[in-house]
């Protein structure tokens, strides 16, 4: 074998073993710092003029919370109920979405009471700091008052606690069309001495959620937004906090945050605080009763005898649609709030594509035609890169016989063959690394769409045609039941049988890569050949389990690079033999068997 194969493979194999690794391993998600590398704990309570808040998460109030008497929610887009005890915000259910797309699948639930398998749920309270016990202010086992029975868009709800002691509190909690809480607490003080209390806000999760996903290129976790800068903790790395020897459990101070927000998030869901002004932002992790916690402590309110304090913030429960959380960032100053959408590495790319792919597919309602009409759009702005090389490919293919006639004088001097080469180039002003071109950009553009495809949820359940009504799953069809015309089911997803057994859309993509390749006669060395005519059948394999979405798109993408490389090659006197190519694999196929 020459070197020049020797070469080609292991080019070939390197470009393959990349692949595989960058679908296999775990790189970092965003070029910004994950907070577990940039942040160390720092005395932020002090300059805050905050105190350290001490809920006792998972404690046994489980049996409180199921006696504690409920508020019905109830909006367009969500149902539950919150508790009186604390005034948990801790029952909600997503009206718009379903568990799968089967008949008769049950609602998204998000948050769940404590008692109840992974129990998740939102709580606010007050923290002694001076002039009160730690007894005498609302906490996770306070049972307040309401006079209200159901909170909607229109009907705030309003709850009351009073300590006996001189101190009355107070808190309205409003929600409006879509998954924004809007909590109001407030303070008065009847006593005749000065109290100072430190508001706060945490959201609560007993165990790593059921459905983690626990995939390298997606971000689930602790989240927050410091001064442009987002933070992000993943639910595995939680538990490797150094411990607290006050608390007796890890905790780890993340920032102080000016306007920010912190919260979990998940694939398609997400629970954020969204406290006004400066906060003490911290992740935690009970190691004894294996709760993840959030929280954001809000400074210090020093009330006078007879005076009233009051702190306003938000709390978002709910589902990660771009417009939504777009509409708050840009509305209501929440400062970046998109970016808990994981848009990873390729942010630049992964934005706009996906702002194209959403505006598309607002004008047509159908997401797979929409990831077809961004195809031909890419296309369209990469053809001057794709027109360099294409011609570049034709004027090579032209100087192919004076390449034959100079291999034939060279013989075994390489040196020579080199050297008559780059002259050939240089005299008839061909540049051969032109044909690589409009491959580099296509490989970030790739991987920024299947993080589109992969991330966003408005590819959760989207329909295309037929059988294909979730362009984020894989292609549910299979050549086992010839693609739905025999009776019998498909192989599971995931499974040995379902990656051999491939679908339609799959084994269009291995057609389209092949038909591509036949606008060039094979290569003359065997060793070439052999390995051009066996990569459409291997991508075939290896992207068929991928998101039908993004196969939808390879499809699309090949089909017009044949379209394009056809046309231009003829427009430069460059006339394809696409039939003749085909029939000569063939007849060596014929030949070899």
């Amino acid at each position: 074998m020459d070197d020049q194969n020797k070469n080609l493979l292991l080019a070939t194999g390197l470009s393959f073993a990349v692949m595989l690794a960058w679908f296999a391993i775990a790189p970092p998600q965003t070029a910004r710092a994950p907070a577990e590398e940039a942040t160390a704990a720092v005395p932020v309570a002090a300059a805050l003029g905050t105190t350290d808040v001490n809920t006792n998460m998972g404690s046994g109030n489980a049996q409180a919370v199921t006696d504690a008497g409920r508020i019905t929610i109830d909006t367009p887009r969500l149902e539950g109920s919150l508790s009186l005890l604390a005034g948990r915000i801790d029952d909600l259910q997503l009206k718009d979405y379903t568990e799968t797309i089967e008949d008769g699948s049950p609602i998204v639930t998000l948050l769940s009471p404590e008692g109840s398998d992974h129990a998740y749920y939102g709580i606010n309270g007050w923290a002694a700091a001076s002039g009160v016990n730690p007894t005498d202010v609302p906490g996770p086992t306070t049972l307040w008052s309401s006079r209200s029975t159901t909170l909607t868009p229109s009907s705030p709800v309003t709850l009351t606690w009073d300590n006996g002691k001189g101190l009355s509190f107070r808190r309205v909690i409003s929600i409006d069309e879509n998954f924004m809480f809007n909590i109001e607490q407030s303070v008065s003080n009847a006593s005749s001495t000065p109290v100072a209390l430190a508001p706060y806000g945490q959201i609560a999760r007993h165990g790593e959620p059921p459905n983690l996903k626990g995939f390298f290129i997606l971000h689930e976790g602790m989240v927050s937004m410091s001064d442009g800068e987002l933070n992000e903790i993943k639910y595995g790395k939680m538990p490797e906090f150094d411990i607290n020897p006050k608390e007796r459990a890890p905790a780890e101070v993340v920032q102080v945050l000016e306007g920010g927000w912190v919260g979990f998030t998940d694939h398609y869901w997400m629970t954020t605080m969204v406290p006004q002004g400066a906060f003490k932002s911290v992740a935690k992790y009970d190691i004894n009763n294996d709760v993840y916690l959030t929280e954001a402590v809000q400074p210090t309110q020093t009330i006078a005898p007879g005076a009233t304090a009051s702190v306003t913030s938000q709390f978002f429960a709910g589902a990660k649609e771009w417009e939504v959380i777009r509409n708050y960032q840009n509305d209501d100053d929440v400062d970046r709030f998109v970016d808990i959408i994981d848009w990873g590495w390729f942010y630049f790319l992964t934005k706009p594509i996906f702002w194209l792919l959403h505006t598309l597919n607002g004008f047509i309602g159908n997401m797979g035609w929409s990831i077809i009409c961004l195809t031909l759009i890419i296309k369209a702005l990469l053809l001057p890169l794709a027109y360099k090389s294409y011609v570049s490919m034709a004027r090579m293919k032209e100087l192919q016989p004076e390449m034959e006639k100079l291999k034939e004088r060279a013989g075994d001097d390489k040196q020579q063959m080199q050297k008559g080469m780059m002259e050939l180039y240089k005299k008839n002003k061909v540049n051969p690394a032109a044909g690589c071109l409009p491959i580099l950009p296509q490989i970030p553009i790739f991987f920024s769409l299947y993080k589109v495809i992969f991330v966003t949820l408005e590819l959760r359940h989207a329909t295309w045609f037929g059988p294909f009504n979730d362009l984020s799953a894989p292609d549910p069809t299979s050549i086992m039941n010839l693609f739905g015309l025999l009776p019998w089911g498909t192989p599971d997803a995931g499974s040995i049988f379902a990656l051999v057994l491939i679908g339609i859309l799959p084994l269009l993509l291995g057609i389209s890569m092949w038909m591509q390749q036949k606008l060039n006669p094979a290569p003359t060395d065997a060793t070439q050949a052999m390995i051009f005519a066996w990569m459409p059948w291997v991508f075939m394999f290896m992207l068929g389990g991928f998101a039908s979405g993004l196969v939808v798109y390879w499809i699309a993408n090949n089909t017009i690079t044949f379209i394009q490389q056809y046309s231009i090659m003829r427009s430069q006197g460059v006339k394809p033999d696409v039939f003749g190519n085909i029939t000569s694999t063939f007849k060596k196929f014929k030949k070899g068997s």
